[in-house]
């Protein structure tokens, strides 16, 4: 169709630029308005002509004024073919095919969404209120690219393949399930018990207050803690001055820092040791006797070695990984955690689990229709996880249409109809067996660009309609147990950045796994975010950084959404004085990728790593 729409073009005497983005472009505006390739040509010729512009040549700086000429035509059309005046929701219902009479009222009512599937791709969700045509694309029955995909929920990954037995039970309770939707409502639940952890900043707490000192602090207490858990071991030895010229052995404890702007390499490599041993110098570091290594900015580390000339700290070997403290090996916060809610006598067996976890944006990137968080909580529906966790962004800053400014309505009303009510209806029609967990995103345009980030303030709602039981929203970053189990999550995209910021040298013919490196930096350094300076576009307030950004107890289950590939991988922490601690690290993905579907997890843990079973499904 792509080659139709540029032969009708060649036709009308325009020709189109060589840019990958026009013809998908121009095939989306074809499916969208059911337009034919000669109906579109036209449209472009109409448009050419009425905006007065030069050359023969479509440029894709052109499809933004294209776009608004389609819509313009659309609307017109509608007008036409009825004589009385319509208000704006009197069009989307024509828009959407439908007759707006007492029947489709009926269907709409709450009575009638209990007695049929309310998460069908193919109903309207408008919850009482009118939806834009223009900006939220409110017609689930338009066709779209996303609608138009063939291949639904396919694993794209398996974690312990030899498990799936129970996948395949759960597979044929899915086809029998409208057989056994009575049953399913009248059997008792197994319901997971809830605690947080660790939740930091409140909601309502102050930002951009953070001072000079305060990134002099938050660094120094770093540096601080981190050598007095070295010394408390007793085996580094004594600790020294880098700094001070000694042929000597010595260890030292610092910060690796960049001798100047830019990326780090093995020849600008810096160790900022502590104001009470060395008065905040830093000394260049020698790595050429190392063999192995892996490093980036703002990394906290022990270091072995000698300083001959006072002018360079020559590296022997290199202690990455802080030790672990008694409390974050065996955590006593599984006691102290606050519980969401007390769990109900019908509550699963400690540390087995069933969850739903997907990472936004929830919507593709040529409309806000929302339809992929649509296909996933229908999937939810069906599997009935115990726990679904979702990860902002719900309302991107970097989706076209917002970025532009052409929706009419506000962030926060996006929010609330495409995003609460939604949930509210899948916790109502689950009842209380499932639980909704919500984290915020520095990318949703509609809560506090800062980071640590508080939570949503579901309290704070003032629509009565929308109501948040079995709905919990925690800060970003964040700690919470269900069943026993810890999970531990951060939305920032610390993967991506730390892979931009690392150096790394292994031995020859060492294979190496770049990713479970970089993720396992978070657990060594106890740190949601460890790297410093922070990656630009990320608003770190060292005010707020201290606490919420440590990790308090080492997790069964780190979930570090990004926009690198999805993966499941089981990361080991330890060495020979120490145990060996597993966790399960995983990056969900993206649920929706361009105008196309992306993927979730769905995670069936049991007791332990490796009776655990779980999927990255492609939506």
């Amino acid at each position: 169709m792509e080659e139709e729409i540029k032969a009708e073009f060649n036709n009308c005497s325009f020709s189109i630029e060589e840019d990958d983005q026009i013809l998908p472009t121009l095939l989306t505006y074809c499916i969208n308005y059911k337009l034919s390739p000669l109906d579109l040509a036209s449209s472009w010729e109409a448009y050419y002509l009425s905006s007065q512009l030069t050359g023969s040549v479509v440029k894709n700086a052109h499809l933004d004024g294209f776009l608004l000429h389609l819509q313009n035509e659309a609307k017109e059309k509608l007008n036409k073919e009825e004589a009385n005046v319509y208000s704006s929701n009197d069009i989307d219902i024509l828009m959407h095919n439908g007759s707006g009479g007492p029947d489709e009222t009926f269907q709409n009512s709450p009575s009638s969404q209990n007695q049929r599937p309310i998460f069908d791709v193919s109903t309207p969700h408008t919850n009482g209120k009118s939806q834009s045509g223009k900006d939220l694309g409110a017609s689930a029955n338009r066709l779209t690219p996303f609608g138009q995909r063939t291949a639904k929920f396919s694993p794209n990954f398996v974690f312990n393949n030899a498990l799936n037995g129970a996948n395949e039970l759960a597979n044929q309770e899915i086809n029998n399930s409208d057989e056994d939707e009575i049953i399913r409502r009248v059997r008792p639940g197994q319901k997971c018990s809830l605690s947080v952890i660790s939740s930091q900043p409140q909601s309502g707490c102050r930002f951009m207050y953070d001072r000079t000192e305060n990134r002099f602090n938050f660094l120094e207490n770093r540096i601080r803690k981190s050598t007095g858990m070295f010394t408390r071991t007793g085996l580094y030895g004594e600790l020294a001055d880098a700094t001070v010229a000694s042929e000597e052995e010595i260890f030292a404890v610092g910060i690796i820092a960049c001798d100047a702007e830019g990326h780090l390499n093995d020849k600008s490599v810096l160790l900022q040791c502590s104001a009470e041993h060395s008065c905040g110098q830093r000394v260049r570091l020698d790595l050429h006797n190392l063999t192995k290594f892996s490093l980036f900015p703002g990394q906290v580390v022990g270091i072995q070695g000698r300083n001959p000339s006072g002018h360079y700290f020559v590296a022997l070997k290199v202690f990455d990984s802080l030790p672990i403290p008694n409390e974050i090996a065996c955590p006593a916060a599984k006691k102290q955690a606050r519980p969401i809610e007390d769990a109900p006598s019908t509550s699963s067996p400690s540390r087995v689990l069933s969850a739903i976890i997907a990472s936004g944006p929830f919507t593709t990137s040529d409309n806000l229709l929302f339809e992929p968080l649509q296909e996933l909580l229908a999937y939810a529906r069906r599997r009935e996880p115990q726990l679904l966790i979702l990860m902002g962004p719900f309302v991107d800053s970097e989706h076209p249409n917002i970025k532009k400014g052409t929706v009419d309505r506000s962030f926060r009303d996006i929010f609330l109809i495409e995003i609460i009510s939604r949930l509210q209806d899948f916790t109502q029609y689950m009842g209380s067996n499932t639980h909704v967990i919500l984290l915020p995103s520095i990318r949703d345009a509609h809560h506090d660009f800062v980071f640590p980030q508080a939570s949503f303030d579901l309290n704070l709602l003032e629509d009565s309609r929308y109501q948040v039981d079995d709905i919990t929203s925690l800060a970003n970053p964040s700690s919470f147990s269900a069943n026993e189990i810890i999970f531990a999550c951060c939305t920032v995209d610390v993967l991506k950045q730390l892979s931009g910021e690392e150096i790394s040298r292994n031995p020859p013919n060492e294979l190496s796994d770049r990713i479970g490196i970089l993720a396992t930096h978070l657990l060594k350094q106890q740190s949601f975010y460890p790297l410093y300076p922070p990656a630009i576009g990320v608003p770190l307030d060292f005010s707020l950084a201290p606490e919420a950004l440590k990790i308090p107890s080492f997790p069964d289950v780190l979930l570090l959404p990004s926009d690198l590939a999805p993966f499941i991988k089981v990361l080991s922490i330890g060495n020979e004085n120490e145990e060996v601690i597993k966790t399960m690290c995983v990056n969900p993905g993206r649920l929706a990728k361009g105008i196309g579907g992306g993927t979730f997890l769905e995670l069936h843990y049991n007791w332990q790593i490796e009776k655990t079973n779980a999927s990255i499904i492609r939506i």
